[in-house]
C-alpha cells in the first residue's frame, strides 16, 4: 500500500477516462488500466498508476504476491452486497471475479467485433437488485447492434465456488426476467441472453445440467479460454440442450 505523504499532480485526460471507467469497472490491474486510459507503454501506466496512488485518487492492493489492483477510494469495491475484507480492503476471490467480469468487459466493448455489420452499444455494471420484485444482480449486462436491431446479453462470471443450487436460484431468477415482462420495462428491448462463462469443461456440464431443467433458452455456456478476440464471437458456445458448439453471432 502506499504511505500517508501524498503528492500533488494535475490530472491529465487518460486519468478521468480511468477514473471515471472504475465508477463502473470497480477495479482494475494494470492491463486493464492500460486499456480504458489508452497508454501505450508498460512503464508508463505503472508509473501513472504509482502517481495517482500517491496522490490519493487511488487505492491499490495486491491479489497474491505480484499482482496490483487500483479502485477509487471512498468507493470500495465490495460496496453493496459483498461482504468487505479485512481493513476494508476486498477480499482476493472477489478481486479475481472482478478482473474477470472486466476481461470480459474489455473485450466487448474495446475490442473490434471480427463480424462484419455489428458494433458495441454499451454497457453496465450493477450493484443493487434489477427491481424491488426480482432480486437479481447480474455480473455485467451488454448490447451489440447491427442493421437487424440490438442484442441484450447478461453476464454471469463462475470461478467455481458458489454452489449448484445458489447458481440455479440464480437462473431461475434470469427465467422469471424473461417471462415476466420486467425486462422489457427495465432495459426496453424484447429478448436476452445470459451468458455463463466459467473454469473448466466439468465445471461447465456441472453447471449446465441444473440450468437445462429449468429452461432450453436464453442461457449460453463457455469456459474462460473463449474470453479472447479470436474465440469469443465465434463456434465456443453450448446451449443448455445441445452438445454442439455455436457461434454468439
Amino acid at each position: 500500500m502506499a504511505g500517508n505523504k501524498r503528492t500533488s499532480i494535475v490530472l491529465q485526460e487518460r486519468d478521468l477516462r480511468l477514473i471515471e471507467a472504475l465508477e463502473i469497472m470497480r477495479v482494475v490491474d494494470r492491463e486493464q488500466a492500460r486499456v480504458v486510459a489508452g497508454f501505450h507503454s508498460t512503464r508508463r501506466v505503472n508509473d501513472r498508476l504509482l502517481a495517482l496512488t500517491r496522490a490519493g485518487f487511488l487505492k491499490q492492493a495486491f491479489v497474491g504476491s505480484h499482482q496490483a489492483v487500483y479502485w477509487l477510494p471512498g468507493k470500495g469495491p465490495q460496496d453493496g452486497d459483498r461482504k468487505r475484507g479485512v481493513a476494508g480492503e476486498p477480499a482476493a476471490l472477489f478481486l479475481r471475479h472482478r478482473l474477470e467480469i472486466n476481461r470480459v468487459h474489455l473485450l466487448v466493448g474495446h475490442a473490434s467485433i471480427p463480424i462484419s455489420g455489428w458494433w458495441f452499444v454499451r454497457w453496465q455494471g450493477f450493484q443493487k437488485p434489477l427491481s424491488a420484485t426480482l432480486p437479481l444482480i447480474p455480473d455485467g449486462y451488454f448490447e451489440i447492434g447491427s442493421q437487424q436491431g440490438f442484442r441484450p446479453m447478461f453476464v454471469e462470471v463462475d470461478l467455481g465456488t458458489e454452489s449448484t443450487p445458489a447458481l440455479a436460484k440464480k437462473a431461475s431468477l434470469y427465467v422469471q426476467l424473461a417471462t415476466s415482462g420486467e425486462f422489457s420495462q427495465i432495459f426496453g428491448r424484447s429478448q436476452f441472453r445470459v451468458l455463463v462463462i466459467t473454469t473448466s469443461e466439468r465445471r461447465l456440464e456441472n453447471l449446465r445440467s441444473p440450468i437445462g431443467k429449468l429452461t432450453d433458452k436464453i442461457f449460453w455456456f463457455a469456459t474462460l479460454d473463449a474470453v479472447s478476440p479470436e474465440k469469443f464471437w465465434t463456434v465456443s458456445w453450448l446451449r443448455p440442450a445441445s452438445s454442439q458448439l455455436q457461434s454468439l453471432l
